[in-house]
């Protein structure tokens, strides 16, 4: 007797055509999907200042929110990645809409209000009211998207989001912790992501910042810290121990991290690893780049760069990490960093897929031996598939992206 209700639905795939599990972004800022591709020759403060701030502004005006929340919702979902974890922007109403957004077009969305109420540290036009304000507006949030999840099949989920510690007060981060250890919610930041930020922690807590953000609260097993290129050991043991993940964005780094991080390091430190697009620090919405880039950056840190040194000095040994290491941290590994079971096609875990397409008329991909072995063509799916490529979504078993031409 079949234990499921209904008939069972079964589907052949065509000649050619494979299953992917749906990807996992765990960093992205859903505003900035207005400005991406631009200004990425200059550094990450002066990004910021002129192009950043003044855009993640104009989202107090709901229309023009909904018009850019509805497109990146769907333009990840054509790109294969089924969950997302989104910095929104210092509204409450606009943070709402897009987490109201993933619930409608069927994206499992995490979503964060994203507090700035230091008046020192950020722009007179976009910053919170004050620090009561905004730690109120968090909560208030924080209860509204509990609410809609109990409706929401996929699931959405609020995430207590202090921007980075440059951005926020003493009194912010330390009541930001507690309402997500009130909650139960998950936490998001930014985490030693360049020389500027690294060293402006250091310069007002004297110590980094892992552990100026777990003194107030912010490392836990639901905490998801993006970047974290400068990490030193004690960090990363930090990391382990709390259960504290890593949003790897390979992509963004190559602009504004000022460095590569060592995945393959910290990964064999026991830390959880997953991907990050990092719109728009990160120009391409798509994880299969994201995927590439990671391998590409691991490998110039082991054989290094600098051709002045010799070749035995350059690099950093053991650095280097595979195509197969990279699809796991844009599946599982993100999947492992939100404690959700997501991001694997196996039992007892959502149905979360994208079909992929080697065949298409208008972009084959060079399999030419009917017979050509597993590995390599999933090798090939990793560095030649395009959104055309990606037929099909299905989240939590619903099919929420079909490609029509």
């Amino acid at each position: 007797m079949n234990r499921y209700q209904g008939t069972p639905n079964f589907r052949r795939l065509a000649d050619g055509q494979y299953f992917l599990p749906g990807f996992i972004d765990l960093h992205v800022h859903a505003p900035q999907w207005a400005q991406s591709g631009t200004a990425l020759d200059i550094p990450l403060y002066d990004w910021l200042n002129t192009y950043t701030f003044p855009l993640e502004s104009k989202f107090s005006d709901l229309d023009f929110a909904k018009k850019v929340y509805d497109d990146v919702v769907s333009a990840l979902l054509a790109n294969g990645t089924t969950t997302a974890l989104y910095f929104a922007t210092v509204h409450k109403e606009a943070s709402l809409l897009l987490a109201e957004i993933c619930a409608t077009k069927g994206q499992r969305g995490l979503v964060g209000k994203v507090v700035m109420d230091d008046p020192q540290q950020n722009p007179e036009y976009y910053r919170d009211a004050d620090t009561r304000t905004a730690l109120l507006d968090t909560k208030e949030f924080i209860i509204a998207v509990q609410k809609l999840a109990k409706s929401t099949k996929q699931g959405v989920y609020p995430v207590v989001t202090p921007r980075f510690i440059p951005s926020c007060t003493n009194e912010a981060l330390k009541g930001l912790g507690e309402l997500a250890d009130k909650y139960d919610a998950y936490i998001q930041s930014h985490c030693s992501e360049s020389d500027w930020e690294h060293g402006y922690v250091q310069d007002r807590f004297h110590k980094n910042d892992a552990f100026a953000l777990h003194g107030f609260g912010l490392f836990c097993d639901k905490s998801i810290m993006a970047h974290c290129n400068f990490l030193n050991d004690q960090d990363a043991d930090l990391f382990a121990k709390t259960g504290t993940a890593i949003a790897h964005c390979p992509i963004s780094n190559a602009y504004f991290a000022n460095s590569v991080i060592p995945i393959a390091h910290l990964h064999g430190k026991g830390v959880e690893i997953g991907l990050g697009s990092d719109i728009s620090g990160g120009f391409s919405p798509s994880l299969y780049d994201n995927i590439r880039q990671a391998v590409i950056s691991s490998r110039m840190l082991e054989d290094g760069v600098n051709t002045s040194l010799p070749a035995n000095e350059r690099g950093v040994p053991g650095s280097r990490i595979t195509i197969h290491e990279a699809f796991y941290l844009a599946t599982a590994g993100g999947g492992e960093s939100l404690s959700l079971p997501i991001g694997r096609i196996q039992e007892n875990y959502a149905w979360d897929v994208q079909i992929i397409d080697t065949k298409l008329p208008s972009a084959k991909l060079p399999i030419f031996n009917e017979d050509e072995n597993l590995d390599d063509v999933f090798q090939k799916m990793m560095y030649l598939v395009r959104p055309e490529h990606i037929r099909e979504v299905w989240v939590q078993g619903e099919k929420v992206h079909l490609r029509q031409e």
